[in-house]
């Protein structure tokens, strides 16, 4: 398996742990605001064979917490399963980022006690996602992966990127009901500053939703969550 691209530490993206990141390629979703867009497109802005990969990880025992793997979506990816069971046996814990797209791969992973941490992106209500994925099953398969990962997985997160004009009030609100009783909804304010899927994205309007309305945002998803934030 080749990996697009290894961020060598983070302290963000790996709750809790300091982490390195492996980047896979190629995405089903086509968020416009996405800021991972070569990757989405399937391109390589690096690579790394597996085996360096693991050659890395070994050198990196005992400063390392974890691991994790995003995208572009992994579970699109032939080798994630080899992947993950790769860096499982070096020791290290594993987080997945995941669209929610693909349940049938999740299960395999979280059934063979590969994945540690899950964190699925929602983008949106489970009936508006027109903008992000063509594909007429997917609210199907998000609503299996959501159940999935509130019944099996051993920790996880759910997050929704906020950015007009696909979110708003009544969107977060319905979106905390849909995960009612889940562990943590975090939400996250989309950077102006990145480069998008869509390049015009930025030019048109302002997508951004300001502080005082995040604040809103979590007041209405909190009561529905364990814990709600703003990341």
């Amino acid at each position: 398996m080749i990996i697009a691209g290894l961020q060598k530490n983070s302290f963000i993206d790996f709750p809790g742990k300091i982490s390195c990141v492996l980047f896979t390629t190629g995405c089903n979703f086509v968020c416009p605001y996405c800021h991972n867009a070569d990757l989405a497109r399937g391109e390589y802005p690096a690579r790394f064979q597996s085996t360096e990969v693991i050659a890395f990880l070994k050198s990196r025992r005992g400063m390392l917490d974890g691991v994790a793997i995003t995208g572009g979506e992994p579970t699109l990816a032939d080798g994630i399963v080899d992947l993950c069971r790769a860096v499982k046996s070096l020791g290290y814990p594993v987080k997945l980022d995941t669209n929610g797209s693909r349940p049938g791969v999740l299960r395999k992973l979280l059934d063979q006690q590969l994945v540690d941490f899950v964190a699925m992106d929602i983008k949106a209500p489970l009936d508006s996602y027109g903008p992000f994925c063509p594909d007429p099953k997917i609210r199907e398969r998000l609503t299996a992966t959501i159940r999935l990962i509130m019944e099996s997985a051993p920790d996880y997160e759910f997050r929704t990127t906020c950015a007009k004009p696909f979110v708003d009030q009544v969107c977060v609100e319905r979106i905390a009901k849909t995960i009612e009783g889940a562990a943590r909804y975090v939400l996250q304010p989309f950077n102006r500053r990145a480069e998008c899927l869509d390049p015009a994205f930025n030019r048109h309007q302002d997508p951004t939703i300001f502080p005082d309305e995040m604040q809103r945002l979590k007041q209405l998803a909190a009561p529905f969550v364990g814990h709600c934030m703003i990341r």
